[in-house]
């Protein structure tokens, strides 16, 4: 079953059991996968609602963040929980010790040598690790190790 399926399907079952929060957070998922295709003019493979999932926690964290700091408690948990409802759709993410291991193998394939290469590196490894690594620290960690 697609990942866009299991939404609908998701979506469906929070219906069924009146559960508005959860149902909120999905269908604005829904709705952001469904502007995505629409502005592309096609259908996104379970890649690209990976995408679309990570944005949309990005954005979420990005606001809990806010709310924490301007004190406004009530909406830091709502982002929270809708946070929490994206995540159980992410792929699983990789350990530190995989995500070393392609930064390692991707600096050796690609030849970079020093911070001025960086971003073969990450062109190389931006497909293999996204939606299942924090491209953020993926890049702070081949930063370092091209810097060593």
């Amino acid at each position: 079953m697609s990942l866009k399926a299991r939404l609908q399907d998701d979506m469906k079952t929070a219906m069924r059991a009146r559960d508005a929060a959860r149902l909120s957070a999905i269908r604005l998922l829904l709705a952001a996968i469904q502007q995505k295709e629409v502005d592309g003019q096609t259908t996104l493979d379970d890649t690209g609602v990976a995408a679309v999932i990570e944005k949309q926690l990005k954005q979420r964290r990005d606001s809990a963040s806010q709310y924490a700091a301007g004190g406004r408690a009530d909406l830091e948990a709502k982002e929270r929980f809708e946070i929490s409802v994206l995540e159980a759709y992410m792929p699983a993410g990789l350990s530190d010790a995989e995500i070393d291991a392609a930064v390692a193998a991707a600096i050796t394939s690609t030849g970079a040598a020093s911070a001025a290469d960086m971003g073969k590196v990450m062109a190389q490894l931006k497909p293999a690790l996204a939606g299942r690594a924090d491209m953020a620290q993926v890049s702070a960690r081949v930063k370092s190790a091209l810097a060593s």
